[in-house]
């Protein structure tokens, strides 16, 4: 039966995956029970593989932590070999880059010991190469290029182009990218251009397409835009064709960035997928969870009926010897079962009731949350627009002339936009509208500018050119912007501040800060009666799970700090 179930996940494969995986956790359970631990295992890592390949790696790691648990006594080398390949690509994915290295070394030590168990020699190398390429990925990401060039020119032999042509050509491609990666471009296009040549006629399309994408980035790099574009744009029809979901986002992210005439297609392309994608995982996530719970449920259920039968099958037997004796007893055993189901009844209607108030309650949180959103949203929003129409509309109030008649129309159509916001507002919490079509920078410089005419504060925005906008999250730039506002306004309000000055600072690879500081009048920091605008602010920081601190004294002025890891 278990072996009938393993050989059923396997003819889903990739064609239906939720079954695959519902076959594996049977024969799964079934070999627990025979403590066939090492087929245990490999369903084990049947399930991870199922979960890696719909992009839920973190429960692939558990699944394949639990597989090397029970391979811990196991002579089966390839086996360990796949789990530990697996973990490590799984890794990878989680941007845990040291561990994953470590577990592609242990794969290298499983392969040592499948030589003396007498390997075939094609396997063996496959194994190898497929490993050392793994390596170089990782070397890669971080950073490491000379290793990964190191290593893989060690791989290249005139052997494996003969024997191996498609293997050659992955080395031969991977080491033409960490070249390029590396700037040295030398033979960088002859080498790329080889490998695709190959794999042509010896590889898949999956091959071919990260070649092309590869290609893409060596003309961007060569500042080459036409070909860059012609190559992506290639590589895109491709990816959409197989259905490569990953290669189709880097495709438009880089085809956003070098077609100008269409960036704006391209953007949208990739938000619209990215969010389909978010939500293909999610589903996915919950489908396999719900799968093992499910599978225990009905486990538990025909353990609740074999027991029942047998319990009839014994009252059956005890009819046939005690018919008289129940024909007495009938009324009393009759009222005794309505008791029982009086009694049940009553637990379950209780248990409704139970169920019926935890829904209310999980009802009235999402309602507060909903409402404490809203509030956020008008408050960072909505009124730190209609604040600064009100003080211009007011400082122009006074004054008849064409020039400020101007003005006074083009802080009435501002009305507009915010009458247009507050309705998108009540339709939907829309986080990332705002940002459509428009470049962070420009919004920033925008909202400074408008100072000018509403405040005796100089604001002042330094921008970084070392920051690369167009990679960061847009929920990250939204609650900074929102961040930005808030501050603005408290400045006008209530600091009397000369000079103020907004600056953003990229950190090592990964850390964005972002610091406000003006020379006003201050105020006391450790004061607990903060106002909500200072408190949104904070929140909006620790949503993101970022770092937020405020330092001032009265008549010392203001620094507000902001860091994210992105």
């Amino acid at each position: 039966m278990a072996k009938a179930f393993y050989y059923i996940g396997d003819s889903y494969g990739s064609v239906k995956k939720d079954s695959a995986y519902f076959n594996y956790l049977q024969a799964e359970k079934l070999y627990f029970k025979l403590s066939d631990f090492d087929n245990m295992a490999r369903m084990l890592f049947n399930k991870a593989y199922v979960l890696f390949y719909d992009g839920n790696y973190t429960e692939c790691e558990v699944e394949i932590s639990k597989a090397l648990h029970y391979l811990k006594e196991s002579k089966d080398q390839r086996l360990i070999y796949s789990c530990n390949t697996l973990m490590g690509t799984c890794l990878e994915k989680l941007d845990n880059y040291d561990k994953a290295l470590w577990y592609h070394q242990q794969a290298l030590n499983n392969l040592e010991k499948m030589k003396l168990s007498g390997i075939d020699k094609d396997e063996e190398n496959n194994y190898y190469i497929a490993s050392s390429i793994n390596i170089c990925n990782l070397y890669d990401l971080k950073g490491e290029y000379s290793k990964s060039i190191t290593k893989l020119q060690g791989l290249l032999s005139k052997d494996l182009e003969e024997k191996w042509p498609r293997l050659y050509a992955n080395v031969l491609s991977n080491l033409a990218y960490s070249k390029m990666k590396n700037k040295e471009y030398d033979n960088v296009y002859g080498m790329f251009s080889k490998s695709l040549e190959i794999l042509k006629k010896n590889g898949d399309e999956s091959d071919i397409l990260y070649k092309k994408i590869h290609i893409g980035e060596y003309f961007l790099t060569q500042k080459d835009t036409f070909r860059a574009i012609e190559i992506l744009k290639e590589a895109n029809i491709l990816a959409t064709r197989i259905k490569n979901s990953n290669e189709i986002l880097t495709s438009l992210k880089l085809l956003y960035t070098l077609d100008k005439n269409k960036s704006f297609y391209y953007a949208n392309e990739y938000i619209n997928l990215s969010d389909s994608i978010n939500v293909v995982q999610k589903n996915a996530h919950n489908k396999y969870a719900r799968i093992e719970y499910e599978t225990s449920r009905i486990e538990d259920e025909n353990k609740v009926l074999t027991k029942k039968n047998f319990y009839i099958l014994i009252i059956s037997f005890a009819l046939v010897f005690l018919l008289l004796i129940i024909v007495i007893l009938r009324y009393s055993k009759y009222k005794n079962k309505e008791l029982q189901f009086l009694k049940k009844q009553k637990s379950a209607n209780e248990e409704i009731y139970l169920l019926l108030m935890e829904q209310h309650e999980k009802v009235n949180n999402a309602k507060e949350n909903e409402k404490s959103k809203i509030a956020k949203e008008l408050h960072d929003g909505i009124m730190n627009k209609i604040y600064g129409v009100r003080m211009n509309l007011g400082f122009f109030n006074s004054k008849c002339d064409e020039e400020i008649i101007q003005k006074r129309r083009t802080y009435i159509f501002e009305l507009q936009n915010i009458e247009n916001e507050i309705r998108t507002i009540s339709h939907e919490l829309s986080d990332t509208n705002f940002l459509d079509g428009n470049d962070f920078n420009t919004l920033l410089l925008s909202l400074v500018e408008n100072q000018k005419d509403i405040s005796n504060t100089q604001f002042k925005y330094l921008d970084n050119e070392d920051l690369n906008w167009t990679s960061i999250q847009n929920i990250y730039k939204i609650n900074l912007y929102r961040i930005i506002q808030e501050a603005i306004l408290n400045i006008n309000k209530y600091a009397n501040a000369k000079n103020c000055e907004i600056k953003f600072e990229i950190e090592g690879d990964r850390i964005l800060k972002m610091t406000i500081v003006d020379d006003g009048g201050g105020f006391d920091a450790n004061d607990k009666k903060n106002g909500i605008g200072l408190n949104n602010m904070k929140e909006r920081v620790e949503f993101l799970k970022g770092s937020f601190r405020i330092e001032s004294q009265i008549g010392a002025g203001t620094k507000i700090e902001v860091i994210f890891k992105i």
